[in-house]
Parts: C-alpha cells; sequence; structure tokens
C-alpha cells in the first residue's frame, strides 16, 4: 500500500500559505521557483487548474524532499483491506473464467522462476533477469510478490489472480427511476413476448409524461437480465410448456426390464392424405389417417399397429389384440391419458383412471381383465411415451417415401410442399408403405439405445423373448379384445338382450331375465351374433342375432353419428352468425333507450245506443269466401256433433247425405288448400282438426295413401 498526503495537488496560493519548509512564503516566491526549475515540464506532476480562474497545480511530489517528508508525517495510513478468508479466496477463484485463472498461473510461473534463481544471484536481480526475459515491467512483479506476502506456498495461485474482478462495483453516477423499471419490466414480460426495443420505446413516451429518470436501451436490458431469470423471462413470456422444457427430462434404464415387461402405445397422425374405401352411398373420404402403435420398451420394437380413420377405442382393442395374439399379455402398459385409451373398454375398473364417470358395476377393462398394471402418461408431455421417438422416424421414413409423393402435407401449415393436396393415396397402397416402413424400423441395423449395443430393434427383442417368462391368451381371453363391451339389461319377461336395433336371444337366457349383463361382439359383424357374460365377469355362452336391422357395422355407426354432429354444428353456427348479440347487450341497449308515453286519447263524441242491443256478428277471417247462413249453420251443426263424438270417444253418426267417403274428400280438398296457400274459413280448418283424429279419417287415409284419388270413383 502507498502512503500519499491528503492534499497532492497544490496552487501557488496555497504552497505559499503553507509553510512547508524549503518552499517560498509568497506567491510570487513559488512561481520564481517553478519557473527556475521547470516544474511545468512534467507533464505528470503539473496541470491546468479546473475551474474559475485558471492558473497552474503542481503535485506535491515536486516539493524539496523536506516540504514532503513534512507532508507524509501529517499524511494517515490508509486502512488495509480486511484479509479473506482462504476458502473464500479459492471459492471466488473458481468463479473465475477461465482465461482469468491462466493470467494467475502465468503469474504464478514468473513468481516460480524468480525464486529459482534467488538463492544464487539474489532477489533484487533475479526480478530484473526475469522481468527482461518475460518483457514485463520489474515492478509488476514486485506487485505480485506483495501480492502473496504471508501467503502459503499452495495457495498462492489464487491470491495472484487478477483482482479487478473482486473488486466491488463502482455506483453509477445516474440511476433510472424504479417507476419506469417497473413499466418496463411488466411490458416486457408477457406470453404475447414484444420486442424489447417496442417495450423500451413504449416505457420512454411515459418516462417523458411523468418526468421519470431513465437509462440507454441496451443498458437497460443488461439490468432486465440481472434482475429477472431467464427461467423467469421464458415463464413471463412462453407460458407453462417452454419453461418445462428448461428442466432436464427424467432418464429411465431399460436394462432392469425384459422383452413383453412393459409396453407402451399411443395414436400418431401421418402428415399424409389418404383416400378411404367407399362405404354405402356415402363416397371415399380422404384424411390423414391415424396409427395406434403398440411399442416393447426394452427392445423398441413395434409389436403391433392398426390404421382408422379417427382415434378411437374400437382401434386399440383390435391392436391391443393383434399384439397379445402374436407375442402374450405385457406385465406393465404405459398408456397416453387421451378419451380412446381411458375407455371403458380399455382400462375400465383400473384404480388410477381418472377419466369418465367411474361407477361400482363397471366392466373390467380389457387390460384390467387381463391383470396388467396401467400406468398413464403425463399429459402433453412427449418424453413420457418412448413410442414418440419411433414415431418421429416415421414421419420421416414413411410420410416422406416416394410412393407417398404428392399426397405429403408437411409437419406444420406453414411447411406445406410446393405440390401440396396434388394427390390422395389409396388406403391399400398406404397400409403397404406404412407395413415395409414399421419392418424396415425394427429391422435397421446400428441402434445405439442401452440394449442394442448397435444390432436391430428384432434381434434385442427376439434375443430376450426366448428367455423371459411370457403370459399367453387362452381362448377365453381372446374374446376380450376381439369383441367390443357393452353392459346391458336383458329383457325383463323373455330375457332378450337388445343392442344396436338388433335383438339377441337363445332359450338359457330366459334365467337371466331383468339381470345386467356384459355382452362383446365383433364390431365388424355385429349379426354374427353376441358372447354373453355375467355382471361378474362369468361366461354365460353364445347368443345368435334374430332381428337383423338397425347398424351392422360399428364403423358405419361411426359414419352416421359424425355426420349428424357435422350437420348440427353446422347448424349452431348458423345461428349464431345471425345472433349478433347477446341477451345481455339487447337488454343494455333496451334499458338505455328513453321511453315517452303517449297521451291517453279522450272521447269527445259518445255514440247513443237505443233498444235491444244487437249482437255483433261472427267476423269472418280476411281473404276467405263469404258464406250464406244456411251454409254456416250446417258446418257449425257438424263440427259440434264432431267435437261431442270425439269427447264422448265415440264417432259422429254419418249423416244421411254425407258418407265417411265423401267426409274424407272434403277433409283432403282442404288439406290441398292450406297446402297451396289458398284461404279456408276458420270453422274449416276447426272440423279439420277434429276429424283428423278419427280412426275414419285414418282407414280412409290408408287407402288413399295406396290407390289415390280412384277412391272417389
Amino acid at each position: 500500500m502507498t502512503l500519499t498526503p491528503a492534499q497532492e495537488w497544490w496552487t501557488p496560493a496555497q504552497i505559499a500559505e503553507s509553510g512547508l519548509p524549503d518552499l517560498p512564503k509568497t506567491r510570487q516566491g513559488v512561481d520564481a521557483l517553478a519557473e527556475r526549475l521547470n516544474w511545468r515540464g512534467a507533464t505528470k506532476f503539473a496541470r491546468r487548474r479546473a475551474g474559475k480562474g485558471g492558473g497552474w497545480e503542481y503535485s506535491w511530489k515536486l516539493f524539496p524532499n523536506a516540504a514532503q517528508r513534512a507532508l507524509l508525517k501529517q499524511a494517515v495510513a490508509p486502512k488495509a483491506a480486511a484479509a479473506r478468508a482462504r476458502d473464500e479466496v479459492w471459492a471466488w477463484y473458481e468463479a473465475l473464467p477461465q482465461a482469468v485463472k491462466a493470467k494467475a498461473e502465468a503469474r504464478l510461473l514468473t513468481i516460480q522462476k524468480v525464486e529459482a534463481l534467488e538463492p544464487s544471484i539474489g532477489r533484487f536481480v533475479a526480478v530484473e533477469q526475469v522481468a527482461a526475459m518475460e518483457a514485463i515491467g520489474a515492478r509488476t512483479i514486485w506487485s505480485w510478490f506483495q501480492m502473496i506476502d504471508g501467503v502459503a506456498v499452495h495457495d498462492r495461485l489464487a491470491y495472484l489472480a487478477p483482482r479487478n474482478r473482486a473488486a466491488e462495483k463502482r455506483p453509477r453516477a445516474k440511476e433510472c427511476s424504479p417507476e419506469f423499471f417497473e413499466v418496463l419490466k411488466s411490458d416486457f414480460l408477457r406470453l404475447e413476448s414484444p420486442p424489447f426495443t417496442d417495450c423500451y420505446r413504449r416505457a420512454l413516451r411515459v418516462a417523458k409524461e411523468r418526468g421519470l429518470d431513465t437509462l440507454p436501451e441496451r443498458t437497460m436490458r443488461r439490468h432486465l437480465d440481472a434482475a429477472v431469470s431467464r427461467v423467469t423471462q421464458v415463464l413471463a413470456r412462453q407460458g407453462v410448456d417452454a419453461v418445462k422444457r428448461l428442466f432436464p427430462s427424467q432418464v429411465r434404464d431399460k436394462t432392469c426390464l425384459h422383452a413383453l415387461q412393459a409396453v407402451n402405445a399411443d395414436f400418431h397422425k401421418f402428415d399424409v392424405f389418404v383416400r378411404w374405401p367407399s362405404v354405402g352411398a356415402e363416397p371415399g373420404l380422404v384424411t390423414r389417417p391415424q396409427m395406434v402403435a403398440f411399442q416393447d420398451i426394452y427392445s423398441g420394437r413395434i409389436l403391433a399397429w392398426r390404421i382408422d380413420q379417427t382415434p378411437n377405442s374400437t382401434a386399440v382393442m383390435l391392436c391391443a389384440g393383434d399384439m397379445i395374439e402374436a407375442w402374450g399379455i405385457p406385465e406393465h402398459v404405459l398408456l397416453d391419458n387421451g378419451r380412446e385409451f381411458a375407455a371403458k373398454a380399455i382400462t375400465g375398473g383400473a384404480a388410477t383412471r381418472f377419466r369418465f364417470k367411474v361407477k361400482e358395476d363397471d366392466i373390467p377393462g380389457l387390460f384390467t381383465a387381463l391383470g396388467c398394471t396401467i400406468h398413464w402418461a403425463t399429459p402433453y408431455s412427449g418424453q413420457s411415451k418412448p413410442i414418440e421417438r419411433a414415431f418421429r422416424d416415421m414421419c420421416q421414413s414413411i410420410a416422406k417415401d416416394p410412393r407417398l409423393a404428392g399426397a405429403y402435407t408437411g409437419n406444420r401449415p406453414d411447411a406445406k410442399p410446393e405440390n401440396y393436396g396434388s394427390r390422395a393415396v389409396p388406403l391399400e397402397d398406404f397400409l403397404k408403405v406404412v407395413a415395409e416402413g414399421i419392418e424396415e424400423h425394427n429391422a435397421r441395423e446400428n441402434r445405439r439405445s442401452e440394449v442394442a449395443f448397435g444390432r436391430s430393434f428384432n434381434e434385442v427383442f427376439d434375443e430376450s423373448y426366448a428367455s423371459a417368462p411370457i403370459r399367453k391368451a387362452t381362448e377365453a381371453q381372446r374374446r376380450l379384445w376381439l369383441l367390443g363391451v357393452e353392459g346391458l339389461r336383458a329383457d325383463a319377461k323373455t330375457g332378450m338382450v337388445r343392442f344396436q336395433g338388433n335383438e339377441f336371444w337363445e332359450p338359457w337366457l330366459t334365467e337371466f331375465a331383468g339381470a345386467r349383463v356384459v355382452i362383446r361382439f365383433d364390431p365388424a359383424d355385429l349379426w354374427s351374433g353376441i358372447h354373453v357374460y355375467a355382471q361378474d365377469g362369468a361366461y354365460l355362452g353364445h347368443a345368435e342375432c334374430r332381428l337383423k336391422v338397425g347398424f351392422f357395422d360399428m364403423d358405419e355407426a361411426r359414419i352416421h353419428a359424425r355426420a349428424r354432429a357435422a350437420w348440427l354444428k353446422a347448424q349452431k353456427a348458423e345461428v349464431e352468425a345471425h345472433r349478433t348479440l347477446t341477451a345481455m347487450q339487447l337488454g343494455i341497449t333496451i334499458d338505455s333507450m328513453t321511453t315517452t308515453q303517449a297521451p291517453k286519447p279522450e272521447a269527445k263524441v259518445v255514440r247513443a245506443q237505443f233498444g235491444k242491443a244487437v249482437p255483433e256478428a261472427p267476423v269472418r277471417p280476411s281473404g276467405s269466401p263469404p258464406i250464406d247462413a244456411g251454409t254456416f249453420e250446417r258446418i257449425e251443426a257438424g263440427v259440434i256433433a264432431s267435437l261431442d263424438a270425439a269427447r264422448a270417444g265415440k264417432s259422429p253418426a254419418p249423416s244421411a247425405e254425407e258418407t265417411a267417403r265423401d267426409r274424407f274428400k272434403r277433409a283432403l280438398d282442404i288439406e290441398r288448400k292450406l297446402e297451396a296457400g289458398e284461404p279456408v274459413t276458420r270453422d274449416q280448418e276447426r272440423w279439420l282438426s277434429v276429424f283428423q283424429n278419427t280412426s275414419e279419417y285414418r282407414s280412409e287415409r290408408l287407402l288413399w295413401d295406396d290407390f289415390g284419388d280412384a277412391i272417389f270413383g
């Protein structure tokens, strides 16, 4: 540490008044001394005085030795910095960048060279020679020795690191207003992710209006990055899903498993347009197909797959059946959290199933009945299911196969190819490409998983499958996945089971009349009959279809339901297009209107009435033809008779001049007038409404529907 006086720079007037030894006592004498000794020629120790009046200032180092010693006697030694603990120094050194550590290592090497020469030529000469050899100043080496004074040899490296990073940060001459910083942060930390430049510009407008202190844009960006961590910025600007990706995913160890011990399944939507075969009168649908696949977690092999138009539980059951039929029953099943996997037919009765309404009499699902342990993947977390990695490969190798050229859609709306929508691949051709692609995926060599070691998924699976304990399905268990599942109640009298408009019955079903039963059926051939189980899962027998009506294929049932839902959605959209204002908005509009009460008119003239009051004549409907009084009385009498007969539950007595055929013809004429928009009387409408509810009208109507106007002769 260098000892310096309290005042280092002096003006001629201050020197004259100081009374220091060997210095003139007047200003003129000081100027003469400075001119004689050429103080102003020493540029490091003489400078122009800033401020009013100007003049010169001289450093105390230009004073005579006696004056310098007097100033140093008055100087107070600066307080030494508190020695830092050894652990603290090494912790600080550990956090330094490698470039700074390299400088400390170079300094230590220089010190060691000096100490190596010191025994033979002395430290002073050694410093001079090493300084010349290293092209650095000798004073610099002495300062390094000063840094390690009293430090153990094995701790020198940490103490020799440059101290500029350890120095306390100097306070800024100007700081921004906290309110300005808060406005900038609030604007920047939004989910819309606005650019920082735009946020800074808006905050400047607020600062100018309120008179707040600001700092340059780049400075404020450094302030924000220092005050708000990167994780907080990602959470505020990109959401929870984005910040989840900053946390490293968990890596599971597959070496403790064996083949078919655990499988996982999910749906994948291919980026290819496929044309489906026509179903009935409905044209072939063009859509992106969905594939459900089951993958062995240990080896990574795709065990079974199915293609369908949409994700559904039927496809999951058939695919699971293919897997179990070919390979066996897995112990653990990792499933996606979608409705198609959480359907009761798949996982009904599972303890951790939290979709749909859970009932005590729920039917055991396929995997529940087979004794599999069901695990649910975390929603919206692709890394939770290993099969997602296989799907990523298929996006490249299958969807972009040259045989599917023109049908590829791109994996994002903004990544559509130039030939987008130019072709739709027939379903048969697409299934062939998928089958070949999955087989190639399983047989591809040089896999780098922790169990493959350069082998293919097929080789890894086959090796483990040969020695692993595998459960095989029985004939009774095969019905669990080959057939759909529904819980029904048998007829209370006959025991007949009704499902999808079809009736199923066998004589033995009479014993279970009124009981709740479980049926399993082939979704592609419902008329082939159903297998009936008791509620506890006991197999009762097979029942044939007795009334073949309604749906014959579950796929057609889904097509009809989808068409009806689409129509209903379109109707709702049309209603909403016309309903531009909500009821609340209308109410507010009406309430805001000022209503004026119209003045009630006052009768000025009263018409006198003399004699007996004459009843008012019935008002004839506008547009109806005039009728005479005799016709009106006859119609009125007929209507009254019909009404009385209807109330009594009897048919009216036919008149002598009008038969039942004549009355039906008269009713038919009125109906035709109403359909054509021609006017009819109110009495005719009343008579028609009563006559249409009689058995006479219905019987005549049936004849007329078959033979037309020929029944009138």
